[in-house]
């Protein structure tokens, strides 16, 4: 297990998450429990701080750690993937996702939302993180996601169900396991053989019998979505959040704006033709998503031009490689790309998760009382997102993970 150290950092310029403007000569006094405990000039921090092990940072940036709210660290696409984790064990599963949750946070993920796992052993993964066992992203988990028979992700990561009452019993039995949240596919997708982007698959009663017990028992609901109709019918019976949304409109998008309901866009799973080819998906599935990237990018200007609040997400895994970076900073990248301002970007990355999640007062941001969840990076993030791709230092609960120069290791 890993045991934070009593530090403060210095020499560094400070992205916080609060402002859009980078800080310049800041001080962060982090404690020995791993939370911030104070954050200013050097010279006052400094002296709050006392005897504190003194870290010179040597002039670069820092900034809170990315949250990833689209992740499977069990993906069983058809492929190699598939054989994989079906070929698995439950021992094997739990090493093969905590290897993934090990790359998840050496690339900068320190907070991941997963939204599919298989056999329940995401619950296993998350315990073995919070006890120090493993090294990993902190989870929060939707357990198996929802899906009619034979619907989106039944033969991956989905639990099948059928009518009302089936899908109040399939929410409960993830709520059991201790799901943070409910996933449920509403639509086909891509990685479905039998089905196109745009099949509906629940009917409203049945979407309605999710939502309905999930918020009872104070969960949101996300929902893997192709077609506009179907998010619309889902928004209009409580939906929270809309993962992948191929096919959004400009109608359907001032609806989620209206009723506050998040986007993931995920606009990194139609565009990533050659980790399809490294997989070895089939050939059918790649040639759907790369057909859905027009669309889909359409769908990501449509949220963004109505002001639809959006959090980052890859589906792809968040540590794999793409354009010389990870499919994270590309997703990021993509976003900006679409016309989202740079500081809109990385608030989708860090502030705005932790509010979806109900954790704004101790992540997503650097202030004091909350985790020292750090990156930190040779470039300035607000500039441009793409500065994410001279991240070579990476701390949660600070406890450093990733350290490519050894410079944290500097005593005073």
């Amino acid at each position: 297990m890993r045991i934070p150290t009593e530090q403060v950092l210095v020499n560094l310029a400070l992205y916080d998450g609060v402002e859009d403007a980078v800080q310049r000569d800041r001080g962060i006094w982090i404690d020995a429990d791993g939370m911030i405990r104070a954050v200013g000039q050097v010279d006052d921090v400094l002296a709050e701080a006392g005897d504190a092990r003194v870290v010179d940072l040597g002039g670069d940036h820092v900034m809170p750690g990315l949250t990833n709210m689209h992740v499977h660290l069990s993906l069983g696409l058809p492929g190699h993937l598939a054989e994989t984790v079906h070929g698995s064990n439950l021992a094997e599963l739990v090493l093969l996702m905590a290897d993934s949750a090990r790359r998840t946070l050496h690339a900068g993920v320190t907070t991941a939302r997963l939204v599919g796992e298989s056999r329940y052993a995401d619950f296993a993964l998350r315990k073995g993180i919070e006890a120090g066992a493993v090294d990993g992203p902190r989870i929060f988990t939707a357990g198996h996601a929802l899906c009619c028979t034979g619907g989106h992700g039944w033969e991956a990561d989905a639990l099948e169900a059928d009518g009302a009452d089936g899908f109040r019993r399939a929410t409960r039995e993830q709520i059991r396991a201790g799901a943070d949240l409910i996933k449920v596919c509403i639509s086909g997708g891509i990685a479905g053989q039998f089905e196109a982007i745009d099949t509906p698959q629940l009917l409203d009663d049945e979407m309605a019998a999710v939502i309905r017990v999930a918020h009872d028992w104070g969960r949101k609901v996300t929902a893997h979505a192709g077609p506009a109709d179907s998010v619309r019918r889902a928004v209009e019976l409580g939906l929270d959040c809309v993962e992948h949304g191929y096919e959004l409109t400009d109608e359907v998008t001032r609806l989620m704006a209206e009723r506050n309901v998040w986007y993931v866009p995920t606009i990194v799973v139609s565009r990533c033709e050659q980790f399809f080819r490294d997989s070895g998906v089939p050939g059918w599935l790649m040639d759907r998503a790369l057909a859905a990237g027009p669309r889909h990018w359409e769908s990501l200007q449509h949220a963004i031009g109505n002001g639809v609040p959006i959090a980052l997400g890859s589906d792809m895994p968040p540590h794999a490689g793409y354009d010389e970076t990870t499919a994270t900073v590309r997703e990021l990248e993509f976003m900006v790309d679409a016309g989202m301002p740079v500081p809109d970007a990385l608030k989708a990355a860090t502030t705005r998760p932790a509010q979806w999640l109900g954790r704004a007062d101790t992540l997503g941001s650097v202030e004091v009382g909350k985790h020292a969840d750090l990156l930190v990076l040779r470039d300035d993030p607000t500039r441009s997102v793409s500065a994410l791709r001279t991240l070579h230092v990476v701390m949660k609960g600070g406890v450093v993970y990733r350290d490519d120069h050894g410079r944290t290791r500097a005593p005073r």
